[in-house]
């Protein structure tokens, strides 16, 4: 056991979720509800009030000391679960895991943090947690405040900050007070571009001084270039673990199979659900149903919608993301971005988002739909299907560009100066 950093036997986390939760109301119906009250009890007695899921069962594997593991997965697969219960945030329904050595995680924003106290009270909070004495913050504290760069900010308690800001001081902790353990979520998606290739160089130096890391992310090139193995989580159990480009293309390719549900049936999305997302369609400039889209030239993304609610549909904004087969970012449209409201809605419907040249280079990307309606997600469906773009003559030279030129083009001028 002594080379052996995190061993997990038959995990399992069981949640209970009400079956009866009653979707937003007014008041009045909430009063109504409330005289009913007695009246449904009786007419359910005898029948569960509850049902539960596993969002893990019997997950075992074990991480040797100075190993970077990759954990991968869709939303809801269990991932984040997995690594609550290693950072002894909640405690499995079964099974066990044993930890050997000091931890320090990085999960959702907000946690290992208390909002009240400054920055500064809780870098030394966490050091406190992580058992280190106060010299040895004191000898880490400056390095911490300059990766984070909140020097401003330092005095100012936590609750002020924004999501970003949370993030750069929670992962300049984890990292600089030396954890022998490094679990890191993929809570790295909040902070700037600038940012997050900062933390993955720091998490490069931490495996490459023997540390523990257990990485989740859906940036399938960060994965493969940081971890030396990775484990694919699906629907709460551990299909397959070893060798990271193998797991890697066993997991796209089940992403494949899972685009060709038609977007309605899809039971893999997330939001309140009072709004959902059924179809969508790709035309060009003429209005024509395409298969492909060509670079430099129009392309519409078409999302159908509807409702059961009888009232219009206010405040809507649709989103459509643009991703690489290994989950790169490259491209987000969004109406409310444009300026464009969507107001009044009729109980069903499409949007039209116009790009009106495409600057993608030849090659498959991922299509991620989003909806939302005052603020609130309503669906969100990632991996919702694929855009394929043909090569075309983007800058009007006659020159197609190859796909191995990066994955977007601009207008760009030359000259001599």
């Amino acid at each position: 056991m002594g080379r052996i950093a995190i061993c997990a036997e038959r995990l399992g986390k069981q949640y209970r979720i009400d079956t009866y939760r009653a979707p937003y109301a007014t008041l009045r119906e909430s009063l109504i509800r409330a005289v009913q009250a007695p009246l449904r009890f009786l007419q359910r007695k005898g029948y569960p009030v509850d049902r539960t899921i596993w969002a893990l069962k019997g997950v075992s594997f074990e991480v040797q000391r100075g190993e970077v593991v990759g954990i991968i997965g869709r939303n809801g697969a269990g991932k984040s679960t997995l690594l609550k219960i290693l950072s002894r945030i909640t405690e499995p329904t079964e099974g066990y895991a044993e930890i050997h050595g000091r931890v320090g995680s990085l999960l959702e924003v907000g946690t290992g943090f208390h909002p009240e106290l400054t920055g500064r009270e809780n870098i030394y909070l966490n050091g406190a947690i992580l058992g280190m004495r106060k010299a040895e913050i004191d000898r880490k504290f400056d390095e911490i405040v300059a990766f984070a760069e909140l020097e401003k900010f330092l005095d100012t308690p936590v609750k002020y900050y924004s999501s970003g800001m949370y993030v750069r001081l929670a992962f300049s902790v984890a990292a600089y007070l030396e954890p022998e353990i490094l679990l890191v979520d993929e809570v790295l998606a909040v902070g700037d571009a600038g940012f997050q290739k900062k933390c993955l160089g720091k998490m490069g130096e931490v495996a490459k001084e023997g540390r523990t890391v257990l990485f989740v992310s859906h940036n399938m090139a960060a994965v493969e270039a940081l971890c030396n193995r990775a484990c694919w989580i699906k629907e709460g159990r551990l299909v397959d673990s070893g060798v990271v480009s193998v797991i890697i293309r066993r997991y796209l390719e089940d992403l494949s199979v899972l685009r060709s549900i038609p977007l309605r049936d899809r039971l893999d999305r997330q939001g309140r659900g009072h709004v959902v997302l059924t179809d969508y369609g790709l035309m060009d400039n003429q209005g024509r149903k395409v298969e492909f889209a060509i670079s430099g030239q129009e392309l519409n993304i078409v999302l159908s919608y509807e409702t059961k609610d009888s009232v219009p549909l206010d405040d809507m904004v649709f989103g459509i993301g643009i991703f690489t087969l290994y989950g790169q970012h490259l491209i987000q449209c969004n109406n409310q971005l444009t300026g464009t409201e969507f107001n009044g809605l009729g109980r069903s419907g499409r949007v039209r988002c116009k790009i009106p040249r495409l600057p993608l280079t030849p090659g498959v990307f991922n299509l991620n739909f989003i909806l939302r309606r005052k603020g609130e997600i309503e669906d969100w469906i990632q991996d919702a299907g694929q855009l394929t773009v043909e090569a075309g003559d983007f800058f009007g030279t006659g020159r197609l560009p190859p796909p191995s030129h990066g994955g977007l083009l601009v207008d760009q001028e030359w000259g001599i100066v």
